[in-house]
């Protein structure tokens, strides 16, 4: 409603309570004396003297009301179920969805092809369609907060396709969706904040969040909030009978201090209203629903919630298989299809490979992967004949592009002696089998003692016993040479911190001297030995560490990965302390610093490599050094021979010959001592089950 001054001041007080009333507006020629009384009326939402004003007032309060009405996109995660199906998996995949967009470099084909859709939703808008010419030319990354908050093409759209889960315009927003990423990380709100958003929803809808009572949530998209509760209240007093909707009342604790994944900030420095002090949030922010209140004769329910940081204990483990899947640094088309064709997309998975076929170079050595990725994919949903069509493009794109390896090591009769492994003899020019045989598992996941789940580290003993880290089932378990079943002997309890349980273990090795296994019991942060003759329970011997890989030199010295603190550390004989070997400045990119490593190698010179899994590359640290250097990848995750994406396991032979598991591209490799460039000697073709595939090799 709209009213005058003096009409305001005479119908306002019999008016305000009426349900049909939401929101009145006084437009008047004195403001001040007219403000006065305004004030004692939550409904009044503005007094003014500008036409204009009024207009751009309303529009804002517009946008307001119908973002209160307009239903957001929940994702749920549960703790009784850590499974990848279901709610869980689609709360992972959304959060790894929105990770691989924001890091897919963009184009000008892209920005081409999302102001040619904005038009077409436009088209009759005079206003819109001259923002979108404004937003054409004399667009700039620090301009996005602007753009967002203004009341044009930008905030309508982006906001719909996040809403709606229109996935291509979401992916051709992307760019766009960074830069607020980038600005509100540069706004961050420094100290812990309580915020407050209204919001209507279906009573199934507010049902089903109060069976999620201290469960997490992830919203999908941006999520506006206001530190002055009584910003969200009028917007929620009017009773809607018609399409039953309830009015709650969100009541969000968010401490940056604990939370740094997502940021979020006060942008209403941007806004046309700045005193409604609003609070922005990615989409993607993680929450955990604590209460769900209606105290007295409040009309709406208060809903409080915390944001929650993606290290929340509860979902360490699940948003640690979403930094398995995609690594660090940018992503491409590609690694976007995998993880759409992973989550059920297919029709959109192929989207997205064709148009990175369109993209591509005739010569491009990606394109036979991506052959062999629509091969696979059109065979997955039966349509055969086209799957034959992409093999053999594949196969002719092989034939005409071999790839050789370009080492020039002299030949030498050096014995390939892992410290790991039994001692073999490798000829340095030594041509490998493109088919591999599954010793352990092949009877797809699952607990028995003929299967595993995501295994990971293995060490081989010399009489080709092998050892597996059974991640997902909590156990080691030994496999003799030539059995088809394996035996549990260490963990296998389930879960937890006892001495008779591990759990999700990420490496083992054989300490012979002491006849017993070494285990990096990753999910209880300690280093376990457990007896191998028929131990029932093992011992912690260093406890508080984020263990990932570790080895023993010849001296009985443990090395032991620390990936959260990014560090390699040297434990000798009594040693509870340890000494740093490698890493330890922190995350990051500089040759004396590592990003989340992984496994690790030392040699007979106490020469110690990395997997320096989050840069893409192989470390070497000599004893003493201040920083290591790279022997393998460094030149950016990707799939050329120069390249490696996500590294894992990893052996150094004699020679300075690194075999390296290279996992996101599915294949090991093997790179010579001071090469630029390695080659294939294992997989290679692809994620898949066949043969000549891998599938995100990690222990070697």
């Amino acid at each position: 409603m709209i009213v005058s001054g003096r009409l305001g001041r005479e119908i306002v007080p019999s008016i305000h309570q009426l349900q049909q009333i939401i929101l009145i507006y006084v437009y008047c020629s004195d403001k001040e004396s007219h403000k006065a009384w305004a004030d004692k009326f939550s409904k009044v939402k503005a007094v003014v003297d500008d036409s204009n004003e009024l207009i751009s007032r309303i529009e804002v309060d517009h946008k307001t009301q119908k973002m209160v009405e307009e239903s957001m996109t929940i994702n749920f995660f549960t703790d009784a179920d850590k499974s990848m199906t279901g709610l869980n998996g689609k709360f992972v995949f959304s959060q790894i969805l929105i990770d691989c967009l924001l890091r897919l470099k963009y184009t000008p084909v892209d920005k081409k092809e999302l102001i040619y859709r904005c038009k077409q939703e436009c088209k009759g808008n005079k206003k819109q369609l001259d923002y979108l010419h404004e937003f054409e030319i004399d667009y700039s990354p620090n301009k996005v907060l602007l753009w967002y908050t203004r009341q044009s093409f930008f905030f309508k759209t982006l906001n719909a396709a996040l809403r709606t889960e229109d996935f291509h315009l979401m992916f051709l927003f992307r760019a766009y969706i960074l830069d607020i990423y980038d600005q509100l990380k540069k706004c961050q709100s420094k100290n812990p904040l309580r915020v407050y958003r209204g919001q209507k929803m279906s009573n199934d809808e507010l049902q089903n969040l109060k069976r999620r009572l201290n469960q997490f949530i992830s919203v999908n998209s941006f999520f506006s909030t206001s530190t002055n509760k009584n910003v969200a209240l009028p917007f929620l007093n009017i009773d809607d009978t018609t399409d039953k909707l309830v009015p709650v009342l969100y009541e969000i604790d968010a401490d940056p201090n604990k939370v740094t994944g997502k940021p979020f900030a006060d942008i209403s420095a941007y806004s046309e209203f700045p005193g409604e002090s609003e609070i922005l949030f990615m989409p993607g922010s993680i929450f955990r629903l604590n209460s769900f209140n209606r105290s007295g004769d409040d009309p709406y329910w208060i809903i409080r919630m915390t944001l929650c940081s993606d290290d929340e204990h509860d979902l360490k483990q699940v948003l640690m298989y979403m930094k398995q899947q995609l690594g660090n640094g940018e992503t491409n088309l590609r690694t976007l299809g995998k993880v759409l064709w992973k989550m059920g997309k297919v029709d959109l998975a192929k989207q997205y490979f064709n148009r990175l076929l369109n993209e591509l170079s005739s010569n491009d050595p990606l394109l036979s992967t991506l052959y062999d990725d629509l091969g696979e994919l059109e065979s997955q949903i039966g349509d055969f004949n086209m799957s034959i069509q992409w093999y053999q493009k594949s196969a002719e794109f092989k034939s005409q592009n071999q790839l050789t390896s370009t080492s020039s090591v002299n030949e030498a009769s050096n014995s390939v002696v892992p410290l790991r492994a039994s001692s073999i003899d490798i000829h340095l020019n030594a041509k490998w089998s493109q088919n591999g045989i599954t010793v352990v598992g092949r009877n797809e996941y699952g607990s028995g003692t003929n299967q595993l789940r995501y295994p990971r580290g293995l060490y081989i003993d010399d009489d080709q016993t092998i050892y597996v880290a059974d991640y997902g089932n909590h156990r080691i378990v030994e496999w003799k040479y030539g059995a088809t079943n394996g035996k549990v002997i260490a963990g296998g309890n389930g879960p937890g911190n006892e001495a008779n349980q591990l759990n999700h273990p990420r490496d083992v090795i054989v300490d012979k001297e002491r006849d017993s296994l070494i285990i990096s019991d990753w999910g209880n942060n300690r280093v376990v030995r457990w007896p191998r003759q028929d131990s029932a329970s093992g011992e912690t011997i260093i406890s508080n560490i984020a263990c990932f890989g570790l080895t023993m030199d010849e001296n009985g010295s443990l090395y032991i990965v620390d990936d959260i603190k990014h560090e390699v550390r040297r434990y000798k004989i009594g040693d509870t302390e340890g000494t740093v070997v490698a890493g330890g400045n922190r995350q990051g990119n500089r040759l004396d610093q590592l990003s989340n490593p992984c496994y690790i190698f030392v040699d007979r010179n106490h020469l110690v490599y990395v997997s320096d899994f989050g840069n893409d590359r192989v470390m070497k640290w000599e004893e003493d050094a201040k920083q290591g250097t790279v022997v393998a990848g460094g030149q950016g995750e990707g799939d050329s021979l120069t390249q490696l994406y996500c590294p894992e396991g990893l052996v150094v032979d004699q020679l300075g010959t690194v075999y390296v598991a290279d996992s996101v591209n599915y294949r090991i490799m093997r790179w010579p001592k001071e090469a630029t460039q390695g080659s294939v000697i294992g997989g290679g073709n692809g994620e898949g089950t066949q043969s000549n595939q891998l599938g995100n090799p990690i222990g070697l």
